[in-house]
């Protein structure tokens, strides 16, 4: 029986820099000779999920799909990095449910203050001017409830990408 990946769920806000260490953590795996794989929720949410909003119970649906998919693909890679908003502790428990012992919950912790600061993309602009509608830390309707206790803890306002990407190595 072939052993199985580990799923390591990168959750946070937008702009917290869930992608960009999964990229830079995928980079160096790939080096050291591991299978990786991304399973981006922004790509997925535009390319496969779009007909799902930002309602609660969209955001539970494009969670659940997600976590399938990541279940599905477990015994092909060693690793499977999904970089996700992932906003409500129920659906990430969802996920580890789903995918017990190799699920990985990394909390990519940034202030919002500090990913309005980043907004590359100009969505907490037009969240804040009301252009946007539940917009996931902003909207009333839609919090960001933060890790309790997450496997890993990453600071991003205090730390560099390559201090991410050693501090996951440094955990598995």
């Amino acid at each position: 029986m072939k052993k199985m990946g580990k799923v390591i769920w990168f959750t946070g806000l937008s702009g917290s820099g869930k992608t960009t260490i999964a990229s830079a953590f995928c980079e160096r795996l790939n080096s050291c000779g591991k299978k990786v794989f991304i399973l981006d929720g922004d790509e997925i949410r535009s390319k496969l999920h779009k007909h799902l909003s930002f309602s609660r119970e969209d955001i539970k649906e494009n969670n659940h799909l997600i976590a399938m998919m990541a279940k599905e693909k477990i015994s092909e890679f060693d690793f499977i990095l999904v970089p996700i908003i992932s906003p409500y502790r129920d659906d990430r428990q969802a996920a580890r449910n789903l995918l017990g012992e190799n699920f990985i919950e990394l909390f990519v912790d940034t202030s919002l203050k500090e990913c309005i600061k980043r907004d590359v993309k100009g969505l907490y602009k037009k969240a804040l001017n009301k252009e946007i509608a539940n917009f996931i830390g902003v909207s009333d309707s839609n919090p960001y409830e933060f890790p309790r206790v997450p496997d890993i803890h990453l600071n991003t306002e205090n730390l560099s990408i390559d201090e991410c990407v050693s501090i996951i190595l440094e955990y598995l």
